[in-house]
């Protein structure tokens, strides 16, 4: 049977029920095969139907597809009733049995999409937004209240915290939504260059100036217009935005007439103004103008459990796009991804998981493949039995190796278990199970 599966699969093979637990807790398998003549009731059903109320007690999202004899249907349709999602009439047949398994797999991966909706629905509704933590959540439901006004909107916080997504966010939820959405970067465009970038030039203006130019703000009229980094605008600058927010005229570059517009302001920057205002870099007039209300995002560090279900849902869009489906993270991933500080916030996260999506072989994402180190001594890492089982069981494999000089029979009988076993261990921990120096 595990010849049947593409290489793609992980696949863990175990021989009686306590073998199958023990994989069942270290592996967490969306789909399972269940012969329910196990031993030592091999010619019966006992054994097996043990084993599957134990399976949907510790893992009730896997599906469990029941192996049977082909005069076995009462027990199949009574593994059904258990709680079994799809059953298999022995004798093999490859393709049959590949179609059974990949059915699962499309099953638990459509419920898993249906509780990322749920979930999604419980939290949050902002485009591109995921967050469950009640730091965030509170800015969420702060935007949903001011959107549909037209007040003058100032977002605050680290780079990385996806200042952007709420400010298109704002424009998509108002009234507004339908008209132009124009942003500018304030400390990515030269100091000469901005004011024309922001109000436009009439010909002839400058050297140059072949012709007339609208600027951001008037490509904005009816829609929203977004200064980026507005922490970083010169002096210079500021007091003719000031003109424009209390007017809502734009004065062209070379223009003496204004421009009526009607737009809607939001700004954002990673710097502290209040600070800047005291270094005497920003108008604390224009400061109160643009902050009529001000939503402070956390930096993702701050953002209770926000994390991991970030990373969990980047893994499965990306894991989409690049058509690895199935991939989930391993325990010293998920350790390793609430542990990390995340300095650049939510855009390192993307840039690490796309890496590890890329990265990962089969289809567990370990924390070596996201570049996260884990401290798999401190305090937490003492309390996850599942992670010291696993640290025990990898060290112990490497020193029954090294000790029996890489021969796979001896280093099992150290070990007390079978070659096969000791091979799928291996394989799990990629350990590998020759010295460097050895000849194939």
């Amino acid at each position: 049977m595990r010849w049947c599966f593409s290489e793609d699969l992980e696949v863990a093979v175990a021989a009686d029920r306590e073998s199958a637990l023990a994989a069942l807790r270290r592996t967490e398998p969306d789909v399972i095969t269940l012969d329910l003549g196990l031993p030592p009731d091999p010619g019966g059903a006992s054994e097996g139907f043990l084993l599957l109320e134990e399976i949907l007690r510790l893992s009730p999202m896997s599906k469990v597809i029941v192996v049977t004899g082909r005069e076995d249907k009462e027990n199949a349709v009574k593994a059904i009733g258990m709680g079994a999602s799809d059953f298999y009439q022995k004798p093999l047949d490859a393709d049959i049995l590949t179609f059974v398994v990949n059915r699962a797999f499309r099953l638990a991966e459509l419920e898993r999409d249906n509780r990322e909706l749920a979930r999604q629905r419980n939290g949050t509704s902002i485009k591109g937004i995921v967050a469950a933590s009640p730091q965030m959540l509170s800015v969420c439901r702060t935007l949903e209240k001011v959107a549909p006004t037209d007040v003058t909107t100032l977002i605050t916080g680290e780079t990385g915290t996806g200042k952007e997504l709420l400010a298109r966010a704002l424009h998509d939820l108002s009234h507004r939504s339908e008209k132009p959405f124009a942003a500018i970067n304030c400390a990515a465009i030269p100091e000469n260059l901005l004011e024309s970038e922001l109000f436009g030039f009439e010909k002839g203006s400058f050297t140059g100036a072949t012709q007339s130019k609208k600027g951001k703000i008037e490509s904005a009229n009816g829609g929203t217009l977004f200064l980026d980094e507005i922490g970083d605008m010169p002096m210079s600058l500021q007091a003719k935005l000031l003109r424009f927010l209390q007017e809502r005229m734009v004065d062209r570059v070379g223009s003496v007439k204004p421009v009526p517009v009607d737009v809607r302001v939001v700004c954002a920057t990673h710097r502290d103004v209040e600070q800047l205002i005291n270094q005497g870099t920003f108008r604390e007039d224009l400061y109160y103008r643009i902050s009529e209300v001000t939503l402070d995002v956390p930096a993702l560090r701050e953002r209770d459990g926000d994390s991991l279900v970030i990373a969990q849902s980047l893994l499965q869009s990306l894991a989409k796009q690049m058509e690895r489906p199935n991939l989930a993270f391993t325990e010293d991933a998920i350790k390793a991804i609430k542990t990390h500080p995340w300095p650049g916030n939510v855009r390192e996260m993307i840039n690490k998981v796309k890496r590890a999506t890329i990265m990962a072989d089969g289809k567990r994402v370990t924390a070596a493949d996201l570049e996260i180190d884990c401290n798999l001594d401190g305090p937490a890492g003492q309390l996850n039995l599942r992670q010291v089982r696993e640290n025990a069981e990898r060290a112990a494999i490497i020193q029954a190796l090294q000790s029996s000089n890489f021969n796979m029979a001896q280093a099992s009988r150290l070990l007390g278990v079978t070659r096969p076993t000791l091979y799928n261990l291996t394989d799990k921990y990629r350990i590998e199970t020759s010295p460097e120096s050895s000849n194939a």
